[in-house]
């Protein structure tokens, strides 16, 4: 099995790409109510993206409640240019044989604006040639280290990933213009279930991954996060791939 935490699509495409070069089966993390039982599985993928050089808060917590197996474990995280030590540390939650950092575009527009389309797409055809490199590699069970973890991974993964989860996961600065037409796909989408429209305009709560896919997916691009998102564009995979 092979199971994908994903915002904007990246992620869920890449577990998607393994699944059907593995023979696998990729299952979204959000979806799931209980841990499936993987004991009678020869592999188990974890695929995810990295948020301040970290694995977000639902991998995590996923990872914690998976029993241990006799079974091939390995991860993918996909990531903008680098990883830092998240998939060393999340090694200490679940153990890993193989773990991997694949660049994919950048979505995180509340530091830089998304790559323009021709950095996107050349990013997307290296991680689809790389899939297939660590496709061949899980298949034959072979232990990879290959992770871009950039420079001073442990204060990035360690003190900046700490103030990220403490301070940066507000949802007060999130709300809708007035091209919002209360579609509610940011409330049926939100994987931490804290949207909810009111009044026909949607409402969020505290719990928030920030994984900002509300404000790509909004097809009126109307969902900001303070005035510095109004002028960024907007990205998700399905602008390149079926995802």
């Amino acid at each position: 099995m092979i199971f994908y935490f994903s915002g904007t699509g990246n992620s869920r495409w890449a577990a998607q790409q393994l699944a059907a070069q593995t023979g696998d089966r990729a299952q979204d993390i959000a979806r799931l109510s209980t841990v499936p039982d993987y004991t009678a599985e020869g592999q188990i993928g974890l695929v995810f993206p990295v948020y301040a050089w970290g694995a977000p808060e639902p991998v995590l917590t996923f990872a914690k409640a998976l029993p241990a197996a006799d079974v091939f474990s390995f991860a993918v995280a996909t990531c903008g240019s680098e990883a830092g030590h998240s998939l060393k540390k999340l090694s200490r939650v679940f153990p890993l044989q193989s773990s991997y950092s694949l660049i994919m575009p950048n979505n995180y527009i509340l530091g830089a604006d998304v790559d323009d389309e021709a950095t996107a797409r050349a990013k997307i055809d290296a991680a689809e040639k790389e899939l297939a490199v660590i496709a061949q590699e899980v298949a034959a069970r072979r232990p990879v280290y290959r992770v871009a973890e950039g420079s001073i991974p442990v204060l990035k993964s360690g003190i900046v990933n700490f103030g990220f989860n403490k301070f940066a996961r507000s949802t007060k600065a999130f709300y809708a213009t007035g091209a919002c037409n209360s579609c509610g796909r940011c409330a049926r989408n939100c994987p931490a279930h804290t949207i909810r429209l009111h009044a026909g305009k949607p409402v969020w709560g505290t719990a928030c991954y920030q994984c900002l896919r509300c404000l790509h997916e909004c097809p009126q691009q109307a969902i900001q996060y303070g005035k510095g998102t109004e002028t960024k564009s907007r990205y998700t995979i399905g602008l390149y791939r079926q995802a």
